[in-house]
């Protein structure tokens, strides 16, 4: 199991192809000042994929059997990516300075195309010029797969995000692509995350532990609780445990926690869970992104957490390992 890097497994970014009849996708790329080494690729298809790429004299070859169009991303040593639109029987290229990995460029495919402009006309700009050349791409190709990934980079990854806008994208994109499916599907989890923003309460659940006890929301009754999310092959989701354990430590009952686990082996969740001393309610049921805990919550991001007070209430969500840690510091000081 890879760990050696830490980037977010998010929502699932997959787009039915026109045509089911799947075939080989192939990925072929050169680089400038990069020479030998090893890449990474990975992609949500309802189950996380992680592959590892060799690079030699500066060139590489990927290929992976697929049945839909999906996105996917390469993750390069210094934890930048470069995402790509696969699609089965088609052949792109990456191409580009290893030094200047913003401009590298990925062509082969209109799809592509598309994307690779986009990330070059946003690579010098502003956080909220970005954002909205973002919008304006969602709104020119709203039937492009690569939509997803800017939805989700874009309007999802952030700690304000806006719900109700994020689904309003989306229903410009559902009226584009009527027969997708995994867009419906897409619609029906923000609409979950828009009923567990901040300041609404955190729904009621009953679920299992790894244990083979009972945790409900209720278990929940300290000064300040965390439901967080994490995973055995995501560094920084178990940097944040660790983190999570040392706040324990520090201020006991008056924080109480609850971690869910989207790992697909639950044994493997559980050694894990023990070697870090999680001595909190676990939950993983090896259904990874289809566990109903995650839906339930909107914890569509990893590492994830979910902050609510003493009377249920959410009071902050999608905070980074810094955040967590002074928010953890000032509210219980």
């Amino acid at each position: 199991m890879k760990k050696a890097f830490a980037f977010a497994l998010t929502l699932t970014l997959i787009v039915a192809a026109c045509s089911p009849s799947g075939g080989t996708f192939r990925l072929k790329g050169r680089f400038k000042n990069f020479n030998q080494g090893e890449l990474y690729v990975y992609t949500l298809t309802g189950k996380a994929k992680i592959d590892t790429v060799k690079l030699m004299e500066g060139r590489f070859t990927y290929e992976v059997p697929i049945e839909d169009t999906i996105v996917m991303s390469m993750v390069f040593p210094n934890y930048s990516e470069i995402p790509f639109v696969a699609i089965p029987g088609a052949t792109v290229k990456m191409e580009g300075d290893a030094s200047h990995l913003r401009e590298v460029s990925v062509k082969g495919t209109p799809e592509n195309d598309e994307l690779t402009q986009f990330r070059l006309q946003v690579s010098d700009k502003t956080p909220p010029e970005a954002t909205k050349d973002a919008e304006q791409f969602i709104k020119d190709h709203p039937a492009s797969p690569a939509c997803l990934f800017v939805l989700n980079k874009y309007f999802l990854l952030r700690a304000d995000a806006d719900y109700k806008h994020v689904a309003g994208l989306l229903k410009r994109m559902q009226q584009a692509a009527p027969a997708n499916r995994k867009l419906a599907a897409l619609y029906k989890q923000v609409t979950t995350m828009r009923n567990t923003r901040k300041d609404e309460r955190l729904p009621q659940f009953k679920t299992a532990t790894i244990n083979g006890q009972t945790a409900t929301n209720a278990s929940l009754k300290g000064e300040l609780n965390i439901v967080s999310l994490w995973a055995v092959w995501n560094f920084e989701s178990q940097t944040m445990q660790r983190q999570l354990r040392r706040m324990k430590t520090k201020y006991g009952k008056r924080l109480q926690l609850m971690s869910v686990s989207i790992d697909g082996n639950v044994e493997e969740c559980r050694r894990q869970a023990e070697r870090d001393s999680l001595t909190w309610p676990v939950v993983c049921d090896g259904k990874m992104w289809s566990t109903p805990l995650v839906n339930q919550l909107g914890l569509f991001t990893i590492p994830s957490v979910i902050m609510t007070d003493a009377n249920g209430r959410i009071i902050a969500r999608q905070l980074t390992s810094k955040e967590l840690k002074d928010e953890i510091e000032k509210r219980l000081k």
